[in-house]
């Protein structure tokens, strides 16, 4: 095997071929796997995809046609290189040169576990940490300016359905914490806004049923009697509680648009550092209810986080905040 090969690098000779059959059906069952087994969202699979026919190429340029036959020199040469940048792929941001890193290693590790290999070659091989980064939460004025902006909150005078809906819709985001994925993806059957309540299916098949709050109700009950029933009729039918004006279920884009006209009007930024996205909902509302003396652990029901730790990454939020009072008001806070 020439040095080129060794580490990975395509040479010129190699950069046309394609993934030998035994790749391909590696990484199919690996696929597989996370979907059944590990129940992976589809934007999640669609991201490791991309990555493991990365490193296919890589591997098919270097000649190698089998997992067992791949180094951990090969492996570290490749995720190297997605940090670097190559030919037609500029550098890897952080997070994304984790993702892939994560997707190499777990299907070395599947390989392993299926006899494919003998060996994991990734097994020493660190990913690149990403810097951690608090949260955005906007301040509470700032949500309910974004809300106000969105839409009026009931049905009086001659409110649009669109208009209805978008309010709804982002008072359905901070009143349950929900991510964009789940509120799109709700069904009307999945409220119950007599009790107050909303079944959210989240990441890995898992569900939970959190309350909803008052405005988020009232603006929910104008949307599905006074807006919802006008699209819906227009289109082809669906369960969805939001809808475009088509009457098919909104889409995942469809929603950010609305976020993004909404945080226009409210003089909120919307593009660069700090700006609003969908996520910043979720972010403010477990903010504002650990700022409100909410348990952590409360909060990580609500939003649906497998362990705790994920959520503990809020409560750095409001520690912020309470050094930025302390700062401003205790009188031996100076230096």
């Amino acid at each position: 095997m020439t040095d080129e090969a060794r580490t990975g690098a395509p040479d010129r000779a190699g950069a046309g071929r394609q993934p030998a059959p035994a790749l391909r059906r590696a990484v199919r069952g690996y696929l597989d796997h996370l979907t059944v087994e590990r129940g992976l969202s589809a934007n999640t699979l669609a991201s490791y995809r991309r990555d493991l026919d990365r490193y296919l190429a890589t591997l098919a340029a270097a000649g190698v046609t089998d997992l067992a036959a791949v180094d951990a020199a090969q492996v570290e040469a490749h995720l190297a290189r997605l940090r670097a940048g190559s030919d037609g792929h500029p550098p890897l941001a952080v997070s994304s040169a984790a993702r892939a890193a994560s997707a190499v290693r777990g299907l070395h590790r599947f390989a392993v576990r299926e006899g494919l290999a003998g060996g994991d070659p990734s097994r020493d091989v660190r990913p690149p940490v990403p810097p951690r980064r608090l949260p955005r939460a906007l301040a509470v004025d700032q949500v309910v300016r974004l809300l106000e902006t969105a839409g009026p909150l009931t049905a009086a005078g001659d409110a649009a359905p669109l208009a209805l809906r978008d309010r709804a819709l982002l008072e359905f985001l901070y009143g349950t914490g929900a991510r964009i994925s789940e509120a799109v993806g709700a069904a009307v059957d999945d409220l119950d806004t007599g009790e107050g309540t909303a079944l959210l299916r989240g990441k890995g098949g898992r569900t939970r049923l959190v309350p909803i709050g008052g405005y988020a109700v009232e603006a929910l009950g104008a949307w599905l009697v006074r807006g919802r029933p006008a699209l819906v009729a227009a289109g082809r039918g669906t369960p969805a509680v939001f809808v475009n004006a088509r009457g098919g279920a909104l889409t995942r884009q469809g929603a950010w648009t609305i976020l993004r006209r909404a945080a226009e009007r409210a003089g909120l930024p919307v593009d660069g550092p700090g700006a609003v996205s969908p996520h910043t909902l979720r972010h403010s509302y477990a903010t504002h209810l650990l700022d409100g003396g909410a348990d952590v652990r409360v909060v990580q029901e609500l939003l649906g986080h497998a362990s705790v730790t994920t959520t503990q990454v809020y409560t750095l939020v409001t520690v912020e905040r309470l050094r930025e009072v302390y700062a401003t008001a205790h009188p031996r806070a100076r230096g």
